[in-house]
């Protein structure tokens, strides 16, 4: 039984999962991840982001005494173009294999 279960079954609710601030410097971003980057999504994203705000937080693991970005790379990078410093992130846990 997964722990959402055995949260359930207890009566409790699970943990929410919120966002927290993060400064963009201390995101890594795998080289593999980083081939994906489309620059008219970017832009794209960042003129949304001006007009809207960002509205999905991106998603970072902690790593090796560094935080790594698991999702949101074209969101991450139209903060990063807007000049901004702090960007709304959700901590997750990388699966061991």
């Amino acid at each position: 039984m997964d722990t959402a279960a055995r949260t359930r079954r207890a009566g409790r609710k699970p943990p929410a999962m919120r966002a927290e601030k993060v400064r963009i410097d201390d995101i890594y971003v795998p080289v593999k991840r980083r081939k994906t980057l489309v620059d008219e999504t970017v832009a794209s994203l960042a003129e949304s982001i001006l007009e809207e705000g960002l509205r999905d937080p991106i998603s970072v693991r902690q790593g090796k005494g560094r935080l790594v970005l698991v999702s949101g790379l074209h969101r991450l990078e139209a903060c990063r173009a807007l000049g901004e410093e702090m960007i709304d992130a959700i901590m997750v846990q990388a699966r061991k294999f």
